[in-house]
């Protein structure tokens, strides 16, 4: 038996789908802890491809239970869609379970979000507009409306009504922008309620069971380490908790359950929207890494920043998660790059540091400090064991577990499952 977490060691968009959906095979219950539908995870399963948004990877497995946790923010239509296209797909949900304790995000959620970031202009931190941060705030206001709600339409309607009376003042006189009607929303949400009914139980009860019956437990995280509201790069971070920590509030299991956490990193690194980024590439290089890693965002389709492997942020990754191992993916980007570099350190004010500042000011004056080794120039796509990479490449990735101080368990030469090189097997 173990219960593993996977968590995003860079900025999010790390490969996490691939590593929780290759991991999955040997789980009996996989479960997304937090975050929403800003997030998503692309999975490859022979020639077809799967954008997950809220489902947990372990959906594509027939029979796999999986558990959308209370830590998760839900926008129920969002779900719906996304339920609806895997199942017209033949995949079935019948193993899915969302707890009754998970938060709504609701239409002024949208709308509310979209008006704070045009209204913030030049300092908008980069949203995805999908009412993640509302419906986060709310739910620390304990004004936030849960699953269990939406279920009891008396109860839901009590609470939408009183929710709206704050929100159309909030829009109407302070964005100028136009409220809800409480009955076009309660008709809409009751359509979603009787949808999802079947689905919501107490799910901490569900992984309560499978972990005394020895089975095994997979936590998927959404987003990465530096989008982390406390220890990212704030103010340009998520409203939750990416950081392995946050498995268990969003889950609902204690501390001493957890046996292992493996941190997802890119060969390289990218992030989304703003905020200082020391390594990212602003030349041919760059793009070339965006190109042949196809960078582009699964929710919104907005090109990544990309940049050079930042071992500073990884260092930083291993010890505010406590990661045991880390998963390296997308080794076969960097096929053709004749010199790959490793960011070791950043100079700031003329002195080199090797920790990750927390002052934003701070690291937007950092200056990147470069170990370069020597590329491969050859495929490693077809590679099945580490033995099969080529010696350059075998050197890049130990070179990264001495600067880290961290072992790499698994290795990604590509998007389908087989393309997947194992040194350390994290389910024994």
């Amino acid at each position: 038996m173990a219960s593993v977490v996977v968590v995003g060691a860079q900025w999010g968009d790390e490969g996490k789908g691939k590593i929780t959906d290759f991991l999955a095979q040997k789980a009996d219950l996989v479960v997304r802890y937090q975050g929403g539908n800003n997030a998503g995870h692309t999975v490859v399963v022979g020639n077809e491809e799967h954008k997950l948004h809220l489902i947990p990877s372990g959906i594509l497995y027939a029979g796999k239970a999986c558990v959308i946790g209370n830590g998760v923010v839900v926008d129920p239509g969002a779900l719906v869609q996304e339920l609806e296209g895997l199942e017209g797909r033949g995949i079935s949900t019948a193993n899915l379970k969302i707890s009754g304790r998970a938060h709504l995000i609701m239409p002024y959620h949208l709308r509310l979000d979209e008006v704070e970031e045009e209204r913030r202009g030049a300092n908008k931190i980069g949203t995805t507009k999908r009412g993640i941060g509302p419906a986060y705030m709310d739910k620390a206001a304990r004004t936030g409306i849960r699953m269990v709600d939406l279920l009891d339409p008396v109860e839901f309607r009590v609470q939408l009504t009183r929710n709206l009376q704050e929100k159309n003042r909030l829009l109407e006189r302070v964005f100028d922008a136009p409220g809800f009607e409480v009955e076009a929303i309660f008709t809409e949400f009751q359509q979603y309620a009787e949808r999802l009914r079947p689905y919501v139980t107490d799910t901490s009860i569900i992984l309560d069971e499978v972990r005394k019956a020895g089975k095994n437990i997979l936590f998927e995280g959404a987003q990465g380490t530096l989008l982390d509201l406390d220890h990212g790069t704030y103010p340009y971070v998520t409203s939750s908790h990416p950081v392995a920590g946050a498995a268990c509030i969003g889950a609902g299991v204690g501390p001493t359950t957890i046996d292992k956490v493996i941190g997802v990193a890119k060969a390289y690194s990218t992030r989304v929207g703003e905020g200082p980024y020391p390594t990212e590439l602003h030349d041919e290089t760059g793009d070339r890494i965006r190109q042949a890693g196809h960078e582009f965002g699964t929710t919104t389709g907005r090109p990544r920043r990309c940049g050079w492997l930042d071992v500073v942020v990884l260092r930083y990754s291993v010890r505010v998660s406590g990661l045991s191992a880390m998963a390296i993916t997308k080794l076969d980007v960097l096929d053709h790059l004749p010199v790959i570099k490793i960011c070791v350190g950043y100079r700031y004010q003329g002195n080199v540091i090797d920790y990750f500042p927390d002052s934003l000011k701070k690291l937007a004056q950092c200056e990147p400090v470069y170990e370069e080794l020597p590329g491969w120039l050859a495929p490693t796509t077809g590679c099945r064991t580490f033995a099969d990479l080529p010696p350059n490449a075998r050197r890049y990735v130990e070179r990264v577990e001495e600067l880290c101080e961290c072992p790499v368990a698994l290795l990604a030469v590509g998007p389908e499952r087989d393309q997947t090189i194992i040194l350390d097997p994290v389910y024994t």
